[in-house]
């Protein structure tokens, strides 16, 4: 059973940094895309970060430059670092894991994202 767990949100101010955990169990696929999206009241989740099983990644434009997201195989275990933290990136971050893939250097859509965490709230004052 694969399951995914979310660790690492809070409340920061405006400039400030957090670094989200997810840890990783039961997925035991070699060619994946693991993500992590966030969502706020009354909008659609969005996608904001993916890393490939080749360890390429892809960043929304909102965040390139400030977050970087990592995987650590040996832990099992994706992370996201979130630097220079602005009011708008308040939301409920999810981490999730694709349905197994063809090629290790892929990007998924959010339909091919089988697998998801509980969610972690993350605030940010101005």
């Amino acid at each position: 059973q694969v399951q995914l767990a979310e660790s690492g949100g809070g409340s920061v101010q405006a400039g400030g940094s957090l670094r989200l955990s997810c840890a990783v169990s039961g997925y035991t696929y070699s060619r994946y895309c693991m993500g992590w999206f966030r969502q706020t009241p009354g909008k659609e989740r969005e996608p904001i970060a993916e890393i490939n099983s080749d360890g390429g990644t892809i960043y929304r434009d909102s965040v390139k430059g400030r977050f970087s997201i990592s995987h650590d195989n040996s832990k099992n275990t994706l992370y996201l670092q979130m630097d220079r933290l602005k009011p708008e990136d308040t939301a409920m971050y999810y981490c999730a894991a694709s349905s197994p893939r063809t090629s290790g250097n892929v990007w998924c859509v959010s339909s091919d994202y089988r697998y998801w965490g509980q969610g972690a709230q993350v605030t940010v004052s101005s």
